[in-house]
């Protein structure tokens, strides 16, 4: 597996929305494994987002709006 590499402004975008998802998440008194479910996405993918450690998809993104039941401007 490559490891991905990001320049800093890209790192923060990253960080950003991984700590949105969490704060949301959270709000939602959900864990990281019932957000995954409910995703249909593993519950480690969930982590690696809120942890900055992946380039998440739009499509995994909506699914992570629907999940969490907000609009998936919320996220951004």
């Amino acid at each position: 597996m490559p490891i991905e590499i990001y320049s800093m402004d890209n790192k923060k975008i990253l960080i950003k929305f991984g700590e949105k998802v969490r704060s949301l998440r959270k709000e939602r008194n959900l864990s990281q494994e019932e957000l995954s479910f409910r995703a249909e996405l593993h519950r480690t993918y969930i982590g690696m987002i809120e942890r900055a450690e992946k380039n998440i998809t739009l499509i995994n993104i909506e699914k992570i709006a629907k999940a969490l039941e907000v609009d998936i401007k919320k996220l951004f």
